[in-house]
């Protein structure tokens, strides 16, 4: 083998389909991606900015060890679930939880998208719901309108002033529930649960990668 080739054959057997499937919701299955592109033509995000590269892409770019721009990519924290992906893949593949699945990574290892919105709103969201074990949309609504600043903040309430004054027209909105405390009645049994989760979740890790 020339000296070419065995620079390529370096570069391709670098193990990241091995760390995807290994530390990856799902990732065992992206071996098992034909390239058909169906997951692209139903994702509604699809010609959205910030969308990088397809599901399938993302999958070829796995299996051409292509870790970087993989996990730095935007197209992951485009998902919506819809789970169009999944429904009309010939394969059946878990598409979506592969995607999420590698936006957590990417989170987990701090090489995501820094300003990407749909990541800053995931980790609201999830911060919001795990003190109580239900989301206070207040403090959830504040945390993203005043993301860039005060002044920014106000601009924000004020776009979706309309948008208020509507709901509370329809008596879809009653700003008074917004200040009542609310969460589930066993907050520390859902504290117990997570903790309980992410130390399955560790030590299912450590024996993938023993």
């Amino acid at each position: 083998m020339s000296n070419s080739s065995s620079q390529a054959a370096a570069r391709y057997n670098n193990n990241f389909l091995k760390e995807v499937e290994a530390m990856v919701e799902e990732g065992n299955w992206v071996k098992m991606c034909m390239q058909c592109g169906v997951c692209s033509g139903s994702c509604p995000t699809n010609f959205q900015a910030g969308w990088d590269h397809p599901p399938q892409e993302i999958f070829m770019m796995i299996r051409a060890g292509k870790r970087e721009e993989v996990l730095t990519s935007q197209s992951m924290w485009m998902c919506t679930s819809c789970y169009n992906c999944i429904v009309r893949c010939p394969r059946k593949l878990p598409i979506t939880h592969i995607m999420h699945g590698l936006a957590n990574y990417a989170h987990r290892l701090g090489i995501a998208p820094k300003n990407q919105p749909t990541r800053h709103f995931a980790k609201l969201f999830w911060n919001n719901c795990i003190q109580t074990g239900r989301v206070n949309e207040l403090k959830l609504s504040l945390g993203l309108y005043f993301r860039d600043g005060f002044k920014q903040g106000i601009i924000n309430g004020l776009a979706m002033k309309d948008v208020g004054l509507g709901l509370l027209k329809a008596k879809r909105l009653n700003p008074f529930e917004l200040f009542k405390p609310h969460g589930c009645k066993d907050q520390k049994g859902i504290h117990a649960m997570l903790k309980k989760a992410h130390e399955i979740e560790e030590r299912r890790k450590a024996i993938k990668t023993a």
